[in-house]
């Protein structure tokens, strides 16, 4: 078996961050005898939400992200607290980022976002019935505008890259949402 060919020879905790550990795993590759470290960013699973308003609006979210240091389009979505189910998770982003609460919610996945460097799975919700009846109440770090898009607009959003966040296409793919073309 392939995972039999690797064996875990140590692991050190590299630094703490305020949502991951990053830490380096050494192997020894069997076969070769070659040993290496590997990064790994260790972390709670996290719920990507896709939620969907009665007039078939998507509610999607902009905000700024540290990695490409721009503002992203994305679905709301975070990490799981301890003891919490995704769909407890998917309930609270939708809120704390938009201030919209779902009628129903169905749980997808969970994917593996990238399984070469982190250890964390995402949970896909499908948020339906979703109606704004409070204020957002983002976290200390977050400053989140909240964008209305009708679901036809959401195929040609992907296709021209205005929505370009690998994770959040994934979302839309494994969940089954019929994404409609507009009218002509």
């Amino acid at each position: 078996m392939i995972e039999e060919q690797w064996q875990c020879i140590g692991s050190q905790v590299l630094r703490e961050y305020r949502v991951l550990e990053l830490r380096e795993d050494t192997y020894r590759f069997r076969p070769s005898g070659a040993e290496s470290g590997f990064v790994v960013c260790d972390s709670e699973d996290w719920v990507l939400v896709i939620p969907i308003t009665p007039e078939g609006n998507v509610v999607f979210v902009r905000q700024f992200r540290h990695g490409l240091r721009q503002v992203v389009l994305e679905i709301p979505g975070g990490v799981m607290e301890s003891g919490e189910s995704p769909e407890q998770t998917a309930r609270r982003e939708l809120q704390e980022e938009t201030g919209f609460v779902p009628q129903d919610v169905q749980m997808f996945g969970p994917l593996m976002p990238n399984p070469a460097l982190h250890t964390a799975h995402c949970h896909i919700a499908v948020a339906t019935g979703c109606v704004r009846k409070h204020r957002p109440t983002p976290d200390p770090f977050e400053c989140i505008e909240t964008e209305l898009h009708p679901l036809t607009d959401v195929q040609q959003f992907i296709q021209t890259g205005k929505l370009s966040h690998a994770l959040c296409i994934a979302a839309f793919a494994v969940s089954g949402v019929h994404l409609p073309t507009p009218e002509a």
